[in-house]
């Protein structure tokens, strides 16, 4: 078996973990950075869901490492596409003109930046990017992570990685059950955290919907795919708090409970510039099409795009039925997901209301190829809750909700390593659950929150920080996912760099301000202005 070393090993490739690897190879630490899917960059790459941001992404709020990620992005459609002279001037260019954010994109332009980013660290050697591997096993001496084996997605090849820290950025903390740190899942009891949207009791197994996105566009011609096998279920479907079958323009709103019934106008002729994707306004969701939209055909030069492309990250989508994390046929529940999306599509493509009477959208195109899949979806399904570690502290709803601060805003944490801020947004979760969906404060991430009870050299990088059930619905987001894996790579180099613990950082004042001086010289916003939430 093949055996490597580094100062810093990231297990898992989403934006956690490419922040943290970023983080640390610029530190001058060598790095291993493990990735199981074709694409680096997670919920915003093989996951395909475009970023959802706050409402101030454009002026603050996100690190400077995230924003050179944002501008990337802007540049590389300026550079390389066909772009209006219009487009082209719009300094906050949105290609997409998607109403869910003010920068929605093709994933493949983010993999190009995300690989642009990593590339000087990968050519002088800093960087080692093992694609695609998952790791299979740990090897722990006490309260350390001593070694971690991954396994090749598509072969027989595994390689033992031994590092002083290890990072786990994967999507559902995959690292803590193999390495015995201590962690939840699901639901808390209210008893436990005191929060008011708790249940009385815990619920572990009682998980957010995972879903299976995909893009479509829609141009002449039939593209009706086969009938999924599990179709006449899917159609049929009724959850008791959907107020219609599943299958249906009508569903909750998130935010009221009230059954709405949604638009769906493929390449409809809107005027990008026009779109303002500001969640405080308008949750975005009216139009289906264009909610999510990630390229709309008036940005670019005539002719170039034959018809818009849209993202189907819809409330259809989202798979309820079953966690897949900690059962035994999670797999199975990850087929059935895949299996719902294609239902959702064949449904779209031959029974979806019309609103000239008719029904079904055959024009409909199912474009894996902007999805880098071979199947049409996704190359992830997007996981919305991870497992999370039992940390020296947990981010609880009543830190953070707007209806219990109100004016006072957030609490300020005096560990704080970032910010953020999101909606608490709870989709549908395995236990029956209808979404929970409240206002938040702009809030910050405490580093307590980063650190382990127990364990001393592994840190969590991504959605498996210490918050609950309630408050990963704000913390989950694409900006936060980065700053928390920015600030674990920066927390190891600190750490090797003073011959300290993590949880030594945390709890002794002269090393937390040093650390918080080191991460805001990096970029890292540690407070916001005085700002209501929404």
């Amino acid at each position: 078996m093949v055996q490597m070393r580094a100062d810093v090993l990231v297990v898992g490739g989403g934006l956690g973990g490419v922040a943290a690897a970023l983080a640390a190879a610029r530190a001058g630490r060598s790095v291993i950075l493990t990735e199981e899917f074709d694409w680096l960059g997670g919920q915003l790459t093989s996951q395909a869901v475009p970023p959802d941001e706050h409402s101030w992404i454009e002026q603050f709020g996100a690190t400077a490492s995230y924003r050179a990620l944002r501008t990337g992005v802007r540049d590389y459609y300026r550079r390389h596409y066909p772009l209006t002279e219009r487009s082209r001037a719009w300094s906050d260019l949105n290609p997409g003109a998607g109403w869910v954010s003010r920068l929605c994109h093709e994933p493949r332009v983010a993999v190009a930046v995300i690989e642009a980013m990593l590339a000087p660290y990968r050519g002088s050697g800093r960087l080692t990017v093992l694609q695609p591997y998952r790791p299979v096993a740990t090897e722990t001496d006490g309260d350390r992570v001593v070694g971690v084996t991954v396994a090749h997605r598509d072969r027989d090849d595994r390689i033992d990685i031994v590092a002083p820290y290890v990072l786990d950025a994967t999507e559902t903390g995959e690292l803590l059950p193999l390495s015995g740190t201590e962690y939840v899942t699901g639901f808390e009891a209210q008893t436990e955290t005191g929060e008011p949207s708790a249940p009385a009791q815990a619920q572990p197994m009682n998980m957010q919907a995972v879903s299976v996105c995909f893009a479509l566009d829609h141009v002449d011609g039939d593209h009706t795919i086969d009938r999924p096998a599990g179709y006449e279920f899917w159609r049929d479907y009724k959850p008791d708090f959907w107020g219609d079958r599943l299958l249906s323009w009508r569903s909750p709103n998130p935010r009221t409970l009230e059954i709405l019934e949604r638009s769906f106008t493929p390449n409809p002729d809107d005027d990008p510039l026009l779109v303002n994707a500001d969640q405080r306004l308008n949750a975005g969701d009216g139009n289906l099409w264009t909610f999510r939209r990630i390229a709309a055909r008036r940005n670019f030069t005539e002719g170039a795009y034959a018809s818009d492309i849209t993202l189907v990250n819809w409330p259809m989508i989202d798979y309820f039925e079953g966690p897949v994390i900690d059962v035994p046929n999670a797999s199975w529940h990850l087929s059935k997901a895949r299996e719902l999306s294609f239902s959702v599509l064949y449904w779209l493509q031959t029974e979806a209301p019309r609103p000239d009477g008719g029904t079904g959208f055959p024009g409909l195109r199912l474009r894996g190829d902007v999805t880098g899949s071979r199947d049409g979806l996704a190359q992830a399904p997007y996981i919305r809750e991870s497992r999370r570690i039992r940390a020296e502290y947990t981010v609880v709803e009543q830190d953070l909700s707007l209806a219990v601060r109100g004016e006072h805003g957030a609490v300020n944490y005096p560990d704080s390593v970032g910010v953020g801020m999101y909606r608490i947004d709870l989709h549908p979760s395995t236990g029956g659950d209808n979404y929970i969906d409240v206002g938040s404060c702009p809030f910050e991430i405490p580093l307590g929150a980063l650190v382990p009870q127990r364990m001393e050299n592994l840190l969590p990088a991504g959605k498996n920080i210490g918050t609950t059930h309630i408050t990963n619905g704000s913390y989950r987001l694409h900006p936060v996912e980065w700053n928390v894996g920015e600030v674990a790579g920066l927390l190891a180099d600190f750490c090797l760099a003073r011959g300290e613990s993590p949880r030594a950082v945390r709890n002794t004042p002269r090393l937390l301000a040093d650390f918080q001086d080191r991460i805001t010289a990096a970029g890292v916003e540690l407070r916001w202005p005085q700002i209501a939430g929404y």
